[in-house]
């Protein structure tokens, strides 16, 4: 066998059937596409659509659930608060979060300012915020410094 010899297959490639080529193709006027509306005109797909099959979004399982009033925390490292206190543009002796918003620590306050302890803090600072994890509380006062949460009352004010 030679390469110019090679071919597929018969019937392994049909013919395209040619649409809208006169009655006798069996395709022919409206080419199978039925009597106007949305499907018959070109261009149009009816979006999550599969020919009948199952959509994807159906056949896959759905897990989980979203809280529709969560609340959504600005969260600041401790590393980021250090560097702006050795810069000068923080106040070591009280930080809230208002001063926070103000230095350009944290763009917004949204629902609270929730404080994590990445990074070195050596500052004897007092925060005070909406919310803090377990480590930036002890790296806090491990460096001769106060973190306190502010309770729920307390935000809403």
């Amino acid at each position: 066998m030679k390469l110019h010899e090679l071919r597929d297959n018969p019937g392994a490639t049909p013919k395209r059937t040619r649409v809208g080529r006169g009655p006798g193709s069996g395709k022919g006027k409206m080419g199978g596409r039925g009597i106007k509306g949305q499907k018959s005109r070109s261009g149009v797909a009816i979006k999550g659509y599969e020919g009948g099959q199952m959509p994807l979004y159906q056949r896959l399982p759905k897990r989980g659930f979203n809280k529709p009033n969560a609340k959504k925390y600005a969260v600041v490292n401790l590393g980021l608060i250090q560097k702006f206190i050795d810069a000068g543009k923080l106040d070591a002796a009280t930080i809230t979060e208002d001063t926070l918003v103000a230095s350009g620590v944290v763009r917004r306050k949204l629902d609270g300012v929730r404080v994590l302890a990445k990074g070195e803090f050596t500052a004897k600072a007092t925060i005070a915020v909406t919310g803090a994890s377990k480590a930036a509380v002890e790296a806090v006062s491990k460096a001769g410094g106060a973190l306190t949460v502010a309770t729920t009352e307390a935000a809403a004010e």
